[in-house]
């Protein structure tokens, strides 16, 4: 099993405008620093989950920006991305993930890694990833001591030196934990430490259960060891404990004290880690419920198959929309309705940042989508040669358009058509924390 984990897949449909635009701030900005510590190939390890380390980082005050020149991925546009101690920490365990996971392949022989050629090649970059997301963590001041420790004490708990579906989630848990924790360290917020760390550990285990139940069967019929199966786990079981994470994760979340000026992050951060959490249980819910066969195309797979060159994310037209994903076999359905989590205890602390006047009432304008200057026929053309290389012209939701400027609904497959668009029971629950209190959603 892989542990790089890409299950938060936020699009415009679940994003304001705002939030959408932050998200491909740090998107962007992820991907330039794996490119600025590691080399081009290190930006194949992008990916959405590691972006909650970015997020959560600016959320306590911690983070800056740079213009970033045109990319093909923006359609040849410039934009601010997210640069600081925030992002090189998310550039530190996307690497060490990615290494993890390309480790693990090599080892069980999946795929191209089957070959003794494709095999040891895979062996030297996971080596290299895991030797810079080592050297960017010190120079974070992270120890990355427990996410180098995953495959051993995965492999441990697969010898079956180790019983119970705690004892095999752990080792993810506690590396999700120290990452998420160490946002708190960097932003001088030692308060934040341990229930960051909650959090970060309920993620993990979210995303090894997530896991596990899409490949249950794929696992049953390759004779591949997987946790539930291991421990005599049913589905039904493994996804209660996932919706029980969610709920934790919100509750950890409400014990968190972040700036004041990194509002937006917050949000963001809320969207990620609690409404999209929940969405992801129940897209997987959804396709293993009543079918009996492998729900592969229901998770996302790992993020250095998917987020290659090939297959990118797109900042204006996000591919982690759950949309077609052409090549990377990685289709989902259409989105369950949302599950309701537990109310909020009344007991529970709440955020500073939940106070009055903080957060934009149901009243405000959300800002307009962007748009941006004509381009002249040469440049147009260049910027459509880009569009159609990478992609974006038929596999993205929306792309840019490479004359006008304007958003444009691509070729083939919509986000559209596959998520609950306007799914948010009421407007404040698309801008921000604190909106669960106040309706019914998830």
């Amino acid at each position: 099993m892989a542990f790089v984990f890409g299950f938060l897949r936020p699009c415009r449909h679940h994003l304001s405008p705002e939030l959408h635009a932050r998200w491909s701030e740090h998107l962007c900005g992820l991907c330039l620093t794996l490119r600025d510590e590691a080399g081009q190939l290190a930006r194949a390890t992008t990916h959405v989950d590691a972006l909650v380390v970015s997020v959560l980082a600016e959320a306590q005050g911690v983070g800056g920006r740079r213009r970033a020149g045109p990319c093909p991925l923006r359609g040849m546009r410039a934009a601010p991305v997210v640069v600081g101690v925030g992002a090189r920490l998310a550039a530190s365990t996307a690497l060490l993930l990615a290494s993890d996971a390309v480790a693990d392949h090599v080892a069980d022989g999946d795929g191209p890694f089957a070959r003794h050629p494709a095999a040891l090649a895979g062996s030297r970059v996971a080596t290299t990833w895991s030797r810079a997301g080592s050297r960017t963590a010190s120079g974070v001041g992270f120890d990355p001591a427990d996410l180098l420790a995953v495959p051993a004490r995965q492999r441990e708990a697969e010898s079956g030196l180790v019983v119970g579906l705690e004892s095999v989630t752990a080792p993810t848990e506690a590396a999700v934990g120290s990452a998420l924790a160490h946002t708190a360290t960097l932003a001088g917020r030692p308060e934040n430490a341990e229930p960051l760390d909650e959090a970060g550990r309920l993620l993990g285990r979210l995303a090894h259960l997530l896991d596990a139940v899409a490949d249950l069967d794929d696992d049953a019929a390759h004779g591949r060891w997987n946790p539930l199966a291991a421990t005599g786990t049913s589905r039904a079981i493994a996804l209660d404990r996932c919706r029980d994470a969610v709920a934790g994760i919100r509750a950890a979340l409400r014990r968190v004290s972040f700036a004041r000026e990194g509002a937006t992050a917050r949000k963001l951060a809320h969207q990620l880690l609690v409404h999209e959490a929940g969405r992801a249980v129940e897209r997987t819910a959804a396709g293993v419920g009543g079918s009996g066969h492998s729900a592969r195309t229901a998770r996302s797979s790992p993020s250095w198959v998917t987020n290659g060159p090939f297959v990118p994310f797109v900042p204006f037209g996000p591919a982690t929309a759950g949309t077609t994903t052409a090549g990377a076999g990685t289709t989902t359905g259409a989105e369950p309705p949302e599950r309701p989590l537990p109310p909020w205890d009344p007991s529970a602390p709440t955020d500073p940042a939940d106070e009055p006047g903080d957060d934009p009432g149901p009243d405000d304008e959300a800002p307009e989508r962007p748009s941006h200057p004509p381009r002249g026929l040469l440049g147009g053309c260049a910027a459509a040669a880009g569009l159609c290389c990478t992609g974006q012209l038929c596999c993205s939701d929306e792309f840019v358009g490479p004359w006008s400027g304007r958003p444009r609904n691509a070729w083939c497959g919509s986000c559209a058509d596959t998520c609950s668009c306007g799914c948010d029971c009421c407007d404040c629950c698309s801008d921000g924390d604190g909106c669960c209190d106040c309706c019914d959603c998830s």
